[in-house]
């Protein structure tokens, strides 16, 4: 029965109306959510391991000590005279971040699928969560290696921190928003296509490969020098290597080139998200 009187909603759920319609406010609003899937996955992953979070610690002391026997060891690879657990640890610090959340995220429609079809929410606060999941495990892992920096910096004088440490929150945000991008490109396709997955965990070993992060670019020709700088990660890495350790081959140049690159991935990755959660329930 009618009244005569329209009815005022304080909110209305519905479809976006346009590609590029992006709703940074509703996100803001979904915050205490955003926070509560960051708990769940915390909770979840380490509920069942008998070292519970000690394994944030565990898991780069182990990969660091492998890479020294391995590449500095038995390989011979140069470190370009820095201590190999302090470069080897650098690379790892940051590596794990990047990959952890690139592969988390490229698999947010799938895993949660149960939950997308239930329930109303930003679907963005999902990949967002997971960045910021990344990035309590990177904060435990960094303060482990700014301890090896502190103590190779009293025993060792190759190592020289300098200013450029401070662009540690930037470095942070660009490989954030590269491995966002990227994951929601791939959990777009992966949505349709399971055997993208499999793909995707081999690319992503190959990346790490053709990125520096077990090896200095000084070891390479000028030529695949050149074409490693195409790699928006080489700028951030060469960055982070030379700010806490004072080695490597870096140049600002090379970080305005990744944030150029990194925007473009990160808006595309957006757009193609926007797109694809609106019918993805059909194909999942």
């Amino acid at each position: 029965m009618s009244d005569g009187k329209q009815q005022i909603w304080t909110e209305e759920i519905g479809a976006k109306t346009s590609l590029f319609s992006v709703n940074l406010k509703e996100v803001w609003r979904y915050r205490d959510l955003l926070f509560m899937f960051v708990k769940r996955d915390f909770v979840t992953f380490y509920k069942q391991t008998i070292l519970g979070p000690i394994w944030f610690f565990l898991q780069p002391i182990l990969t660091t000590i492998t890479y020294v026997i391995i590449f500095g060891k038995i390989a011979g690879i140069s470190t370009d005279g820095i201590p190999r657990v302090a470069f080897y640890m650098s690379g790892v610090t940051i590596w794990n971040y990047f990959s952890e959340v690139l592969t988390n995220t490229s698999n947010v429609f799938v895993n949660n699928a149960s939950i997308f079809g239930k329930v109303y929410f930003p679907r963005l606060i999902m990949p967002l969560s997971i960045v910021v999941s990344g990035l309590m495990k990177f904060g435990i892992q960094f303060m482990l290696f700014l301890t090896v920096v502190i103590y190779y910096s009293f025993i060792d004088v190759k190592i020289h921190p300098n200013l450029w440490v401070l662009a540690t929150p930037v470095l942070i945000l660009l490989m954030a928003g590269l491995a966002l991008g990227l994951g929601m490109i791939f959990s777009s396709l992966t949505s349709k296509y399971k055997d993208l997955t499999f793909l995707l965990a081999f690319g992503i070993q190959l990346v790490m490969y053709a990125t520096p992060v077990i090896y200095p670019t000084s070891l390479l020709s000028p030529g695949l020098k050149h074409i490693m700088n195409f790699n928006p990660l080489t700028g951030i890495f060469e960055c982070f290597r030379y700010g806490y350790l004072g080695a490597g081959n870096f140049e600002p140049l090379m970080l305005v080139y990744s944030f150029i690159l990194i925007f473009v991935i990160l808006l595309i990755g957006v757009l193609i998200f926007n797109k694809v959660e609106k019918s993805f329930m059909d194909t999942v």
